[in-house]
């Protein structure tokens, strides 16, 4: 368990809701145990990098004199939030982990805040972000580093680690995040809370900053999946409906075929699955496949990413972390040959991968194949051979992203006393599936 569970930990929105509506509690209530968890927890776990007190406590009494008044919007009536800080909230500052950024306050919310307030959430404050999110390991940002809650000296995932960490830790029972190539789920795997990062364009990133465009997903970190569920549907009205399809199941797809594992994270991960749905069918994609996979996810984020940030890179270098800094420069050095290459390739891509739906409707994997590396870490040990850190956490991640299509990480369990994350995938209309599948509610998952 997490070494610093706050008062949220293991409390659903559904739970919440409930007894804001029964009278057992008030959203004045529920801020005040949020904003004492991150007085206690915060300043070992750098989950968050701005905590608006006065806005949250003076938002709980509006939502609490609505519901008393007969006005209820919805299940986030009255439930403390976190936004990750690349994502605009009007009147706090908005740094995206960056010197760069230092002293911006954004003038105007993010489509994806306007919803949350427009349902009742009260937002407690902004979560630590990778700089830039150009990093899936959540340990370069201007803050400082997010921190793992399982164990302090481990890392937190990235890019939307202050989420993940603020989650896990229990002092917000619900999180927005962002995820390129994996930023939502990588972090939910390793801090053993549930990631959801829907379709493409599903949730409007209207008012987040860019990293790249093409692959940029709004995504929600919570405890459980049925949270995440709840928050989907009140920021996508109509989301992730029954579609009157039965469903034909769950397959799971060789993660060896994509990259390297640990062999207790693959193990763990499909008996926890299995022990909900029953032995699965496996499915498999070729190393060529899962290769162009990658050089597609890299040339179109790396020539992305490059645009964007252009001019920073030319007129003050100086202000970026040095890692990231070197990952920019190697990005600006893409050929646009590469990236011209890399748009056409993803209609065959969707053809291949599309060919794993053909049967089933949800395909499973771990989320990532290892379990949180320390802080700084940047090569670790698979089967006998070195990796870097950062090419697997995005293994398994990142070519959904290139594809668009929903994907949800659960815990599984744990491997060496780390959590590790099951992920389930399916094509856009069919994401009631991922909730519904027997895996996100039995066995050993606790998501």
């Amino acid at each position: 368990m997490p070494t610093s569970p706050g008062p949220f930990a293991g409390r659903t929105i559904a739970d919440l809701a409930r007894d804001l509506r029964e009278g057992r509690t008030t959203s004045t209530a529920l801020v005040r145990l949020a904003l004492d968890a991150i007085a206690e927890f915060d300043p070992l776990l750098n989950a968050f990098v701005t905590v608006d007190a006065a806005g949250a406590r003076a938002a709980a009494r509006r939502a609490d004199e609505e519901l008393g008044g007969g006005v209820d919007r919805g299940p986030l009536h009255g439930v403390p939030v976190g936004v990750k800080d690349l994502i605009m909230v009007a009147g706090l500052p908005a740094t995206m982990g960056s010197r760069h950024f230092a002293g911006h306050v954004a003038v105007s919310d993010a489509a994806c805040v306007a919803r949350l307030r427009q349902a009742g959430a009260v937002i407690v404050g902004k979560t630590n972000t990778h700089e830039f999110a150009y990093g899936p390991t959540g340990d370069r940002s201007a803050a400082g580093p997010s921190r793992n809650p399982w164990d302090p000296a481990r890392m937190s995932g990235g890019s939307s680690g202050g989420s993940a960490v603020a989650v896990a830790a229990g002092m917000v029972p619900l999180a927005l995040g962002t995820d390129t190539g994996g930023s939502v789920r990588i972090p939910a795997a390793l801090c053993g809370v549930a990631g959801f990062k829907p379709a493409y364009g599903a949730i409007p990133v209207d008012g987040v900053f860019p990293l790249a465009q093409t692959l940029d997903h709004v995504g929600l970190l919570a405890g459980h999946a049925q949270d995440c569920l709840i928050a989907y549907r009140t920021l996508v009205p109509g989301g992730a409906r029954m579609d009157g399809r039965p469903s034909r199941g769950v397959a799971w797809l060789d993660p060896t075929g994509l990259f390297a594992c640990d062999p207790q994270v693959a193990r763990t991960t499909r008996q926890a699955l299995e022990a909900g749905t029953g032995p699965l069918e496996e499915l498999g994609i070729s190393a060529d496949e899962a290769d162009a996979l990658r050089e597609t996810y890299t040339a179109l984020q790396s020539s992305e990413a490059a645009a964007v940030h252009a001019a920073r890179l030319a007129e003050a270098p100086e202000l970026f972390d040095p890692e990231v800094l070197e990952r920019l420069r190697v990005a600006a050095e893409m050929p646009g040959w590469r990236y011209v290459r890399a748009v056409r390739a993803r209609p065959r891509h969707a053809e291949v991968v599309g060919a794993l739906f053909d049967r089933h409707d949800v395909v499973a994997l771990p989320a990532v194949p290892i379990t949180a590396p320390f802080l700084g870490q940047r090569t670790t040990e698979l089967n006998g051979e070195p990796v870097a850190v950062r090419a697997a956490l995005l293994a398994f991640t990142s070519l959904w992203n290139v594809l668009g299509l929903p994907a949800l990480s659960v815990p599984a369990g744990t491997v060496r006393g780390l959590p590790v994350g099951l992920q389930l995938v399916c094509r856009p209309g069919r994401e009631h599936l991922l909730f519904e599948a027997r895996a996100t509610h039995g066995g050993a998952l606790s998501g």
